[in-house]
């Protein structure tokens, strides 16, 4: 299966020559015209790495950049017409993987690439997350504690799952509406409250556990017991 690469790019004669050649070397493309779109489409699963410009309507490259590393490790190369020292510097420790200036030749584009998608682990077969007694099979979508069922909604799920793949890191309600509900959720930061309830009740409050941990003024933690 041909890999994903996620273009982000606004300027359209670039992004459709980046693209064809991409295509021609074989791989898929998916394409965002601005900051927002990118990082919903970044943080999908879908790619194996990301071209990311800089100078971006709605959303910066550096900001994508910045929330994109909250949850995600997966390769991105900064496209940008910057090449200053500064800029430099500054993608690199946000969380790029490789800098490339504009013009640039494809070829060059195309080697860093190849050698960024080199670096990437091979994903497991069978993804599990544990906090304690639970475990989560993220392929079969199954949750269990001390080897009991437990029966969760979609939403559920998706926010347990969030939490534990960030296990004993303190996570706001923004970040978690962001990396659950997505950007385009239209609403109020206590949904997140809501749901923490119900997992509390199915999970803490059913078997007995002290998973989810509220840190009064900054959000929530999963912390083994």
């Amino acid at each position: 299966m041909a890999e994903k690469i996620l273009l982000v790019e606004d300027e359209e004669k670039l992004a459709r020559m980046v693209e064809l050649e991409l295509r021609y070397e074989g791989y898929e493309v998916g394409k965002a015209n601005n900051g927002r779109t990118g990082l919903g489409m970044a943080l999908s699963g879908e790619y194996a790495l990301v071209l990311l410009d800089i100078m971006l309507p709605q959303m910066t490259g550096m900001e994508v950049l910045r929330r994109l590393r909250r949850e995600s490790a997966i390769p991105v190369i900064m496209l940008t017409a910057r090449d200053s020292v500064i800029d430099k510097v500054s993608g690199l420790d946000s969380g790029a993987d490789d800098y490339i200036t504009k013009p640039f030749a494809i070829e060059e584009l195309l080697a860093r690439i190849r050698a960024a998608l080199r670096k990437q682990p091979a994903a497991p077969a069978v993804q599990k997350l544990t906090a304690g007694p639970l475990v989560m099979d993220v392929d079969r979508h199954e949750v269990t504690v001390n080897g009991q069922g437990v029966d969760l909604t979609k939403k559920e799920f998706d926010l347990l799952q969030h939490l534990l793949e960030n296990k004993g890191r303190v996570l706001s309600r923004e970040v978690l509406l962001d990396g659950v509900w997505g950007f385009d959720f239209v609403g109020e930061t206590n949904s997140v409250d809501v749901y923490i309830r119900f997992l509390r009740s199915k999970i803490d409050e059913s078997f007995g556990v002290k998973l989810i941990h509220t840190v009064r003024g900054v959000g929530y933690v999963i912390r083994e017991e």
